[in-house]
């Protein structure tokens, strides 16, 4: 049968009170007497009922993650470190995937079921700042992550894409290349805002510092961010005779794609092209070569959202504005940009400091 707090509390000899004080944390407990109802309640295997609780308190100790690719390695690392953070603020993660998919991301922001989860985490694809003018205090609270709304009526946390792009190409123009093509661009003016038109930016910055123009040659776009289309860019801009000597790829899987298409092509990396990601996905330390890449802050952007949950879901958070941080990257270098010899090296991108910042 299932174990009562006033079968516990007759064993113990306190109160039903006293046992629901401890079971709930609070602080006015003798610690003689917390540790000793304590030991029963293990002994005894009792559980709490979490739907009674969670109606008592008004949470469901529930928050939602939703990313728009489950397979993509970067988001199921990402998601790794939320549930990690989430587990220490003792919550459940569900996570879903939106696809990218307007429908999706809009049911996401309204909460699901409002009464299912108690915040959202999202990195939209298809929303824009518009989509989320009107929220307020009534509203699930909601993190979002990526670069696609900034600035907008929720906390955000992001990389800062700019400087992450603009370090890889200077990277690969301190190793002497100077016909360095992108892999990854996207077509129409959508992209300007997106992750795809900043990584471009920061690639035309560190050419516009060498003196180097841009050549519309040397510019692959992709219809996804997947090993396949790293392979078809590379291939394509091969077969038009861009003859690149290094390529700055948008992301580690395009990159990884990239590596695969150049072996096909009897081309050797870094000797003949040298290659550069950003992500710093595991598959990217054991690839051959292994790979040079651009390393987010993973880790420090799942805790720093879910800390922004944490901080809206406390008492008196309204009046909190919304907050904008920009997560830390480091250069990783690797053999395809070093060549074999040599153990992999770092160092921090831009001017970006260790910790998050606003």
């Amino acid at each position: 049968m299932k174990v009562r707090l006033r079968d516990v509390a007759d064993r113990a000899g306190v109160s039903v009170k006293t046992v629901s004080n401890v079971v709930n944390d609070y602080v006015h407990v003798a610690p003689a007497t917390r540790s000793h109802v304590q030991a029963l309640l293990d002994e005894m295997g009792y559980r709490p009922n979490l739907s009674a609780r969670s109606l008592r308190v008004g949470r469901t100790g529930v928050i939602a993650l939703a990313l728009p690719e489950l397979d993509n390695p970067y988001f199921a690392e990402l998601a790794g470190f939320v549930v990690e953070a989430a587990e220490e603020n003792g919550w459940t993660v569900l996570i879903d995937q939106t696809d990218g998919l307007r429908e999706r991301e809009l049911f996401v922001t309204a909460g699901f079921r409002h009464q299912l989860i108690d915040g959202v985490i999202l990195s939209p694809v298809a929303l824009g700042a518009e989509d989320l003018v009107g929220r307020g205090p009534g509203d699930v609270p909601l993190v979002l992550l990526g670069e696609k709304i900034a600035e907008g009526p929720a906390d955000h946390v992001a990389v800062d894409n700019v400087a992450a792009a603009r370090t890889a190409t200077e990277h690969l123009l301190s190793r002497g290349r100077t016909r360095i093509a992108v892999i990854g661009d996207e077509p129409g003016p959508d992209r300007q805002s997106g992750v795809a038109g900043l990584r471009r930016r920061g690639w035309e910055e560190a050419l516009a510092a060498a003196t180097l123009p841009v050549d519309e040659q040397l510019v692959a776009c992709v219809q996804s961010y997947q090993r396949e289309e790293g392979a078809r860019a590379m291939t394509a801009l091969l077969r038009r005779g861009a003859a690149p000597d290094g390529v700055f790829c948008f992301n580690d899987t395009l990159a990884l794609g990239a590596l695969r298409a150049l072996a096909d092509h009897r081309l050797r990396a870094p000797e003949d092209v040298a290659v550069v990601g950003i992500d710093d996905i595991e598959d990217g330390r054991y690839s051959v070569p292994t790979l040079t890449t651009v390393a987010p802050d993973k880790e420090g952007i799942a805790r720093t959202a879910v800390g922004m949950l944490a901080e809206r879901l406390a008492p008196g958070a309204d009046g909190i504005p919304p907050r904008d941080l920009r997560a830390p990257c480091r250069l990783v270098v690797r053999e395809s940009t070093r060549g074999p010899a040599g153990r992999a090296q770092s160092r921090t991108a831009g001017r970006e400091g260790r910790h998050l910042r606003r």
